[in-house]
């Protein structure tokens, strides 16, 4: 018979969780895919990610609130082993084995230590149920939505050498998830009406979970990886010889291998954008997007220059969606947001994260005792 251990029952799982809004789901309202945007050629074979990512098959994503995005090859349930693995080597967990009753069970608390947007719910109780189906795990907040410095979120309760293996690894993924979610939302707020997007500067290997952290948390997604949109940046028009050679010869690429996806193209002069304009307007292309690349420029008062930008939105005229990328940040975005750009990339979603703080403790009362005493509850 199992022992039970169980210190703190007072976290009520009876709350309504707030609605979170799945702007990643609808065009943002500026964007020229609302009205007269100009089609690609339908008569070409069309690249789809297929949604074979690899998961839990107990965690049922028809129940996550925000779904994570597709991708043809990304296996996370391999990933979470690889995780569990890494912490776990060739002996496994020599702490609790040497210290916890294997039949002795707990009850542990989720408890957020920051206000912030919490996300990686559904992909915590994905770790959990793969070191151990029989953990119950439950929520009284769902990805997306706000917590408060203090607030207990959840609990999983079961056999206690397994709640803590997979604690730090399922703590390691709501942390990052979350602080990217918490970043995005505060600039998908600032961006408005503009859509707010991450780029490939993901951490190796968590690409879609940090593209999942950004949906989760407002933001729309940029392409997931080299192979699922033509993506014409500077390296590749100096090798081709121009800007205008570059689009020529993807939309001939294209064309022969009887394949359509968005393209986009990266401009860095109002010289270049008028260049694909002009081109454009003379010859069929598949062309989709325009980027507009550090036309926001820095001023010694901290603020931002965005003449350069808004003109070259406005010479685009809605022909094409449009990004602003450089010189992005919280301060910044708001300006930029206001020029009539789509889009809006931003790398230090991802690449300079910083975690949210979240704790899973069994003894929560002298957790909270300790983290008011160092203000972090």
């Amino acid at each position: 018979m199992r022992r039970r251990l169980q210190l703190d029952s007072s976290l009520s799982l009876s709350q309504t969780p707030t609605q979170t809004q799945a702007l990643q789901l609808l065009p943002c309202p500026n964007s020229p895919l609302s009205g007269n945007h100009r089609k690609a050629p339908t008569n070409r074979r069309i690249v789809r990610m297929s949604a074979s990512v690899t998961r839990n098959p107990e965690i049922s994503i028809n129940s996550m609130a925000i779904k994570p995005p597709s991708h043809p090859t990304y296996d996370m349930k391999g990933v979470i082993k690889l995780a569990l693995a890494e912490d776990s080597g060739d002996r496994g967990d020599v702490t609790c084995m040497a210290t916890i009753p294997s039949e002795m069970e707990v009850e542990a608390h989720f408890l957020a230590k920051e206000d912030g947007i919490i996300a990686g719910i559904a992909l915590a109780e994905m770790v959990f149920h793969e070191v151990d189906p029989s953990l119950k795990v439950e929520w009284s907040r769902k990805d997306g939505d706000y917590v408060h410095k203090g607030l207990q979120f959840g609990k999983v309760s079961g056999r206690a050498h397994n709640v803590v293996v997979a604690e730090r690894v399922a703590l390691n993924f709501m942390q990052r998830m979350s602080g990217i979610a918490t970043l995005t939302k505060a600039m998908a707020d600032a961006a408005y009406p503009s859509c707010i997007l991450e780029t490939r500067k993901t951490a190796p290997g968590l690409r879609l979970v940090d593209k999942w952290a950004v949906m989760i948390g407002g933001g729309r997604n940029h392409r997931m990886g080299l192979f699922d949109m033509v993506m014409i940046k500077d390296n590749h028009i100096s090798i081709a010889g121009g800007i205008i050679n570059a689009i020529r010869a993807v939309d001939q690429y294209l064309e022969q291998n009887n394949l359509q996806m968005e393209v986009e193209v990266e401009t860095r002069t109002l010289e270049e954008v008028k260049e694909v304009l002009s081109y454009t307007s003379l010859m069929k292309s598949s062309l989709t997007r325009i980027m507009l690349d550090n036309m926001v420029v820095p001023l010694p008062n901290g603020d931002v220059d965005v003449s350069m930008l808004k003109e070259a939105v406005e010479l685009i005229n809605g022909r094409f969606e449009t990004e602003a990328s450089g010189n992005v940040t919280l301060e910044t975005v708001h300006n930029i947001g206001q020029t009539g750009v789509t889009y809006i990339s931003s790398g230090a979603l991802t690449h300079s994260v910083k975690a949210l703080d979240i704790s899973l403790k069994i003894d929560t009362e002298l957790a909270l005792e300790v983290g008011r005493r160092t203000k972090r509850a």
